[in-house]
């Protein structure tokens, strides 16, 4: 019979939750829509980001506040672009943005999984290792894992990215090693997208008992 720690896997949610993390390019993004469709409460922390951060989003003032007026461009969002070269190059300036973003980044994903109506909920974390704080808050880490040259390659591909770049943000983010010492469970994403069905099949079976074990 599997054994189940109730202290560790009833947290800060409501319902059983998953923390899904992954490098750039790893494929977090199709993996969480597979568990949609199998039913999971998704919530993605940089969509969350997004609207925060679009025009007439609640961190748009504190930005100005912190930053100036010219990081919002001319529709009233966030200049991502101009932000992310800032945030590249300057700590500090890395640290007032998170600062900003990661407490009310908190509060809308805690507002979201309380009205989640799915059995278990997965929250889309990229990074995950990075803040630190989402081990303390979740029942199960799940890494989205892949060969870091396919990484490079895919984002080059749907962004076109150069080389050089894709590089230097991969080496701001956790290695991958490190992601996968944190992690409970692992997934698979060096081959094609059907392989990756019966890994996420196996994964939700298995979410769906411990529902039921809490």
């Amino acid at each position: 019979m599997m054994q189940l720690d109730a202290a560790r896997y009833n947290r800060a949610f409501p319902k059983f939750s998953v923390a899904l993390t992954g490098g750039i390019g790893s494929g977090k993004s199709t993996v969480a829509d597979m568990f949609a469709g199998l039913g999971a409460s998704v919530i993605d922390t940089d969509v969350i980001a997004h609207q925060l951060t679009a025009a007439g989003g609640v961190a748009i003032t504190p930005i100005v506040a912190a930053f100036g007026a010219s990081f919002i461009d001319a529709s009233g969002a966030m200049n991502r672009v101009k932000m992310r070269t800032l945030i590249f190059s300057n700590p500090d300036a890395k640290q007032r943005l998170e600062s900003i973003l990661h407490p009310l980044i908190r509060n809308e994903t805690t507002s979201a999984a309380q009205q989640a109506g799915g059995p278990y909920l997965i929250f889309v974390v990229p990074l995950l290792i990075e803040s630190g704080n989402w081990t303390h808050r979740v029942g199960r880490i799940l890494a989205v894992d892949c060969d870091e040259q396919i990484q490079i390659q895919r984002v080059m591909q749907r962004s076109a990215t150069a080389e050089s770049q894709v590089r230097a943000i991969m080496a701001t983010q956790a290695s991958r090693q490190q992601r996968l010492q944190a992690a409970d469970d692992i997934i698979v994403n060096s081959g094609e997208q059907a392989e990756l069905a019966p890994q996420v099949t196996q994964l939700h079976t298995r979410y769906l008992t411990f529902t039921r074990l809490l």
